[in-house]
């Protein structure tokens, strides 16, 4: 008995010893991610990000670990940011992103990291290299100027003429002319192919397009043939592209005539292609609905002999994120939301209904396969526990973790998992919302609480890691942490998705407010001390919260939707408010009167901190500026924190820092003192 009660107070005393997890911590973790096996079945080389906040600045690096297990290695120069690394076929050379000299080139080293020998010399910087599989090409990304394609001298002597003219000043004649943080000026994305050995680079992809286009998410928008003799890849060719989500397929050879051929001529979005590896079949992902980026992603097969086209997912209501094929070409594995889960299922080609292979109660992606087939590599998170590369065997089994560079910091600290609970929503659907309890939680005792209203809007809350809205830090402040899916939210089915077009703040607000009334019944909840938060259409939600009640001590909107007149007119992405509210605000003035948060100033009350960064061109700043003033003129207790430097996300290690600092100083002002 007494051996036993010491036991049990050395456990109780170690765990009491541990530190909260506080956003300082958040900055320490390694970030894992770009798992690549190597063609014999050896090695998984992959990415670390980490972060040096002293110096603000984030570096990747490349590793490479034993399939087996063991430790990793960092190769290539430490001193430099590396990152992407690529085999060859031969599993002899890694090729890899490098930005040493300043700008960022395709490098080649041997596998062991030894012998490290730059690539490309373009002017105007490399990235996203692919290797062709007969190991004679590099394909990769650059930003040229079209009138120049692959010219190097051409491109440099415009680079120089643009940054020697003392005039800045943008003249522009048509849409898209700003996208998320950057200005579109008068270059684009082309694909560009180079032998491995050097030299001169080809522009496969000419003209007066970006190649490819701004990613509407998943996988990579471009493939090579395993017989390493073509090219496809997704391109945006409508008039205007900030009215369209229209990407098609198109296939290049990668010697000879540039002449791209479009193999799809569907007018949704068409995506993320990945031949099969018998050359066959291209699978690729669609949607339906043009001009919606939250229509249901479906899995789509392509044969290329007789172009025949099989949707292998139509049953599935579900969005598939990311796939990957069998080596026998006859199954592809993928991965899909489900009610913040994300397993790796797989389905015949032959269609049918799909299999689960891994699952858990996480989120899995990032999908590799040994050539055998035998083995899986993947990468796994979850709300309380960052990213890890892991494998497991096709045939099931529990995983193998082949990554630990965060254990020793997070087993020091206090985390808590995510809880579930269900609550009845609007028209009775049932909302789903994960919770975190404090550190050293007393269920005796109440907490105040904290909701956090994710973005999107057609977003969702999972088991997965946060680096910029991360719920165990405020658990570690003290705070009850709620995060609802209401509405609008994926992995409940496209119906429910669908249900937040032209309905912004009805059902969406209906659910949130549900799962408020029941968080407040919690025994250990206090319902005189909540606050609410959230970003994009999370700030939307929380600046029509300030309009329509008073039931929270403090409210934190970054990014947030103001007024959706204004918005409609300096944002980039045009299609998203055609969309949602049914064209622009002289073509629908009654569904923008409706649901804009700027006509309900008269009801503001509670507190607010408002934060917006000025490079944000998704929602821009302007919105933040507006809300920040009618509070003021409204004497509403509120701070403005603008970051110059940073766009609809905060990503600098600093400025992350005072993120997280002035949110937590704010909203404890108001429901702890």
């Amino acid at each position: 008995m007494k051996i036993a009660l010491v036991l049990l107070l050395s456990t109780a005393t170690v765990f009491a010893q541990k530190a909260p997890f506080d956003a300082q911590t958040l900055l320490q973790l390694t970030r894992l991610g770009d798992p690549q096996i190597s063609p014999d079945g050896k090695s998984v080389a992959f990415s670390a990000v980490t972060v040096d906040s002293g110096q603000n600045k984030k570096k990747s690096h490349v590793y490479v670990v034993p399939l087996e297990g063991g430790e990793p290695r960092e190769l290539a120069d430490p001193a430099d940011s590396n990152e992407r690394p690529r085999w060859s076929p031969d599993s002899k050379q890694i090729f890899y992103t490098c930005d040493k000299g300043g700008t960022s080139q395709i490098w080649v080293m041997d596998a062991s990291g030894a012998n490290p020998k730059q690539i490309t010399h373009v002017p105007t910087e490399a990235a996203g290299e692919l290797i062709s599989p007969d190991g004679k090409n590099i394909v990769f990304q650059s930003d040229v100027f079209p009138e120049c394609g692959a010219d190097d001298a051409c491109n440099q002597k415009k680079l120089d003429e643009g940054k020697n003219n003392p005039v800045k000043a943008r003249l522009i004649t048509q849409l898209l002319y700003r996208h998320w943080t950057t200005w579109q000026g008068a270059r684009r994305s082309h694909l560009l192919v180079i032998p491995v050995t050097g030299g001169a680079a080809r522009d496969l992809t000419p003209g007066d397009r970006d190649v490819p286009p701004f990613s509407l998410g998943g996988p990579e928008d471009y493939a090579i043939s395993p017989d390493g003799k073509e090219l496809c890849f997704a391109r945006n060719s409508d008039e205007v592209p900030a009215t369209s989500t229209n990407s098609d397929l198109y296939v290049v050879p990668l010697s000879g005539d540039p002449k791209a051929v479009q193999i799809t001529t569907n007018p949704a979005a068409d995506n993320s292609p990945q031949y099969s590896p018998d050359g066959k079949y291209i699978a690729y992902r669609a949607q339906s609905r043009p001009g919606y980026e939250s229509d249901r992603w479906r899995l789509l097969l392509l044969e290329r002999a007789t172009g025949k086209l099989t949707v292998l997912t139509d049953w599935l209501d579900r969005w598939v994120e990311s796939f990957a094929w069998a080596p026998d070409s006859t199954r592809i594995f993928f991965t899909a939301l489900d009610r913040g889960r994300q397993a790796i299922q797989f389905i015949s080609i032959d269609g049918g209904g799909s299999k689960i292979a891994i699952s858990g109660d996480s989120t899995l992606d990032d999908i590799q396969f040994t050539r055998n087939g035998k083995t899986i590599v993947f990468t796994r998170q979850t709300g309380s526990s960052p990213v890890e590369i892991c494998r497991a065997s096709s045939t099931g089994g529990p995983p193998a973790v082949l990554t630990h560079f965060n254990d020793a910091l997070l087993s020091s600290h206090q985390l808590n998992p995510f809880e579930e609970i269900t609550t009845k929503g609007a028209e009775d659907a049932q909302v789903q919302s994960f919770v975190v309890k404090p550190v050293d939680f007393d269920a005796k005792k109440k907490y105040p609480v904290l909701f956090f209203i994710h973005g999107g809007p057609q977003g969702a809350w999972s088991q997965s890691w946060s680096y910029r809205w991360n719920p165990e830090v405020f658990a570690s402040a003290g705070y009850v942490v709620v995060m609802p899916n209401p509405r609008g939210s994926t992995g409940f089915g496209q119906k429910f998705i669908d249900d937040i077009n032209n309905d912004w703040g009805g059902k969406p607000y209906e659910d949130v407010m549900a799962v408020v009334d029941q968080v407040a019944s919690l025994p250990y909840t206090d319902k005189d001390r909540m606050a609410a938060a959230g970003g994009s259409y999370g700030g939307y939600m929380v600046d029509w919260i300030l309009g329509h009640t008073t039931r929270f001590k403090a409210l934190v909107s970054h990014a947030g939707v103001y007024d959706l007149r204004s918005m409609a007119g300096e944002t980039e992405e045009l299609w998203f408010p055609r969309w949602e509210f049914s064209g622009m605000p002289w073509e629908s003035p009654e569904v923008y009167n409706r649901w804009s948060p700027s006509l309900f100033v008269n009801e503001f009350k509670t507190p607010t901190l408002v934060m917006h960064g000025e490079l944000d061109f998704r929602v821009p700043y302007g919105q933040g500026l507006q809300l920040f003033t009618a509070l003021q003129l409204q004497k509403v207790p509120s701070q403005l924190l603008i970051f110059p430097d940073e766009g609809h996300w905060v990503l600098k290690p600093q400025n992350s820092l005072l993120w997280y600092k002035t949110f937590i100083d704010w909203i404890d002002n108001w429901t702890k003192k």
